[in-house]
């Protein structure tokens, strides 16, 4: 009995660039973590779909709750006080965490709403929009995506796709990391 079930994943527009984020992390024998919230764990997916991935995909959490980042992702009690809903600063300070504990070249951040819900104040959220980070010990670089649809599983696929360009966009060079210093560290860099 043949199923009917498409079991194609990732998407077939994701391909080339998964391709292309996999030759440019192996070129530099690069390494790579993930810390994802609103993309239930579809960008680490994604990049795990590619043949060879154990070559620079070290691994990834999908921080969805407080208590999760917490656990996996450095969160103290000051976040949990101050926290407002995502900001491209905390999903920075979430993948510069991540990026440490798993010492690894690159850590990508992701963090907002998927819809069709979001929880009332004091967290601003905005269905359809996250945040997302690239580190490096170099740096990092931040894009704010906002689909203006409150689809959950579009705005999944949104982020997960928007995640994955914001890194090979830094991988190939087309945006430069900024410079910032971490201001619990003494000076040291992300």
């Amino acid at each position: 009995m043949e199923s009917t079930e498409d079991y194609s994943f990732p998407p077939a527009s994701f391909k080339p660039l998964l391709t292309e984020i996999s030759g440019l992390l192996r070129s530099t024998s690069s390494t790579l973590a993930v810390a994802e919230t609103t993309a239930g764990g579809l960008v680490s997916a994604s990049l795990l779909s590619v043949s060879g991935a154990s070559k620079f995909f070290v691994g990834g959490a999908t921080v969805y709750t407080t208590k999760s980042r917490r656990a996996w992702a450095g969160w103290t009690d000051e976040n949990l006080v101050n926290y407002n809903g995502p900001t491209p600063e905390l999903v920075t300070e979430l993948a510069a965490n991540v990026r440490e504990q798993m010492d690894v070249t690159y850590c990508i951040g992701e963090s907002g709403a998927t819809g069709p819900t979001v929880p009332g104040p004091p967290f601003v959220h905005i269905a359809g929009q996250t945040c997302i980070a690239v580190v490096s010990r170099e740096g990092f670089a931040t894009r704010v995506v906002n689909t203006g649809i409150a689809d959950r599983e579009k705005n999944m696929v949104a982020f997960t796709k928007a995640a994955l360009e914001l890194l090979r966009d830094v991988l190939a060079g087309d945006v430069k990391l900024e410079q910032q210093r971490r201001p619990d560290s003494e000076g040291a860099r992300f």
